[in-house]
Order: structure tokens, then sequence, then C-alpha cells
């Protein structure tokens, strides 16, 4: 393939997403000047036809799937037919529509949750299908993991040009703040920021924390995320495959933390003083989630945001978009 340039026509699929948006504004800010996305509204990407006449009409170069259906461990537990089935059929047309119009080259983003509940740490790329998942999430890991098997059997078997990333845990502006959908850290943002003041005293009221608090979690920041889609559309596709030759590279910080931890450094950041509860009856999830980014730091990437600044960083955006319209 042709190496990815200022001027080809980049496809990114999501782009009203929190990744996507910031995916989006990384090219921009980098000089790519030929972006191009389509709303969910006009465009269903569950849809094969749609989506190859999509891709038959602008005929992109490149294309970075950042569609999907998300969510925490409360919407995979309550949807679990919407998780799987709708992020496989995402997969399946873009994918397939990509190979079909000789797309140069894909990147797929996936999920660290593909990988065993009981994982060695930090986990490697090829620790993959080696166990059973997280019961929590393992709808929406399905799904993952069918779609990177599919970006490498098109590689396998017509030598497409599909690579996969897997993120750890993802946060930033534009995350999901609601309660009911939202991951562990922008719940626990807003869960902080209501708390404030909010005692019948007019002290801080205290914060619920889901299980123990003990699992640990890593969390990269979206604009990192970003900054590492970029690095690897302007790598060539040999070099990549020297450090990954089945296409994937985790993409992380290299260090984690416990969710009580995490609730400290954002009671810092808000300025909550309140007590911290732990609600026993709901799950952990997966102990812990640490990926070793070896093939990427060998490829010369790494994050650059610490993240007591991303999360003040993701807390200024929520005061600014967000505070008002969810309050209760």
């Amino acid at each position: 393939m042709r190496l990815t340039s200022t001027d080809s026509k980049i496809y990114v699929a999501g782009h009203r997403g929190m990744v996507g948006r910031a995916i989006w504004e990384h090219l921009e800010t980098a000089g790519y000047t030929n972006l191009v996305g389509r709303p969910s509204e006009e465009l269903d990407l569950r849809d094969p036809r749609a989506t190859r006449a999509f891709f038959e009409e602008e005929q992109p170069d490149v294309v970075i799937l950042a569609a999907a259906r998300v969510g925490g461990i409360l919407a995979n537990d309550r949807y679990p037919a919407d998780f799987i089935g709708d992020n496989l059929a995402i997969e399946q047309s873009v994918i397939q529509a990509a190979h079909e119009t000789g797309v140069d080259r894909l990147l797929f983003l996936g999920s660290t949750c593909i990988y065993p509940k009981h994982a060695p740490q930090p986990m490697p790329e090829d620790s993959l299908l080696t166990g059973p998942l997280e019961p929590t999430n393992q709808w929406y890991a399905v799904a993952k993991i069918a779609g990177h098997k599919l970006c490498e059997a098109m590689h396998q078997q017509h030598g497409d040009d599909m690579l996969t990333l897997m993120p750890t845990n993802l946060y930033g502006p534009g995350d999901d703040f609601d309660l009911e959908t939202s991951h562990v850290l922008p719940a626990l943002l807003r869960k902080a920021h209501e708390a404030k003041g909010a005692a019948p005293d007019g002290s801080d009221a205290p914060v619920t924390l889901w299980g123990t608090g003990e699992p640990k979690r890593e969390f990269l920041y979206v604009d990192d995320l970003a900054d590492a889609v970029r690095f690897v559309l302007e790598h060539p596709e040999d070099e990549i495959r020297e450090e990954a030759p089945d296409g994937m590279l985790n993409v992380g910080v290299g260090e984690d933390l416990s969710i009580n931890d995490l609730m400290a450094l954002i009671q810092d950041v808000v300025g909550h003083d309140g007590p911290i509860e732990h609600d026993h009856s709901k799950p952990d999830g997966t102990p812990r989630k640490l990926v070793d980014t070896s093939r990427l730091d060998a490829l010369g990437w790494q994050a650059q945001t610490s993240l007591r600044d991303g999360i003040q960083n993701t807390y200024d955006w929520y005061r600014e978009h967000e505070a008002l319209s969810v309050q209760r």
C-alpha cells in the first residue's frame, strides 16, 4: 500500500463518538485535509448494502473503524443481545466493504476486554483466546474478538492491510457520563461532582463504589489514543508486522491503579471531601487489566498524558458541557 499522507481520503467510522471525534480532531491538527464521516442517522453501519453503497460513492483510501455500541458493566449486563449483535453487524459491514472496494488500510479499534479474565499481567497480545472471558462484558468482548479475527483473516486470505489497535480503558472529553451506561471513570467523576455540598448539612455527601474497589485498571486519555492511531497510520505495514504478525497492537500507558486509588485522585481533582462507601452486592469485574505495550513501544510510540492531567481535562469538559444537563 502507499503510505498514508495528509491528502489521503480517510473515513472515520463513528466520528461523533468520544474516540472518533478525538481521532478526527487530532488528524485535522496534524494537517490531514480529506476526512470523511457520516452520522448514524444518515448511515446505519449495521446495514451491509447501505455501507457498501457509501464505500462505492466515497472510495476512501483509509478506514478507521471506531464505530461501536459501547457501555459499562451495567449496560453490558442489561443489553447483551444488542452489544454482541450490533457490534458484529457493524464490523462485518465495514470490513467487508473495505475489502471489496480496495481500501489501502483499515484500522479496527477493539478493547482490552477481549483478553481472558485471568490473563497474565501485563496482558500480551498472544494471550487472546487462552482462557474464559470476564462474564460481565463477554458479549462485547466476543464481538471485538470476531472483528480482530476478521481483519486477520482478510490479511491471511487476501493480503489486505487490516490492523487492530486494542486500547485499554479510555476516558476524556466527550465521554459518556450517564450512570446507566458509563464506564467507571466518568461515572465516578459525575458522582463526586454531584456529591459536593449535597449532604443535608451542606457538607459533601458520600460516593458509593461498586464492589470492593480493589480491582486495578489502566486508563488511557483519548487524545493519546488518537495520536497512536495517527502514528500507526503513518508506519509501513512491514515494520508493523515485524512486531505484530497478527496485526494487533495493544495501546496503553504501562501502569495501573486500584479503583479506590482512582477515586482518591478524582476526589482531589473535583474537590470532594465526603466519605467513600462500597456496595458489595455489585460485581468487581476483572481483577486486573494492565496491557503489555511492548509491540507499540518497539515501534516508537508512548502515551504522553498523565492520569491526573487527563482527569482534570475531562472534568473541565464535563463542567462546561454536561454538568447542568445531567443533574437530576
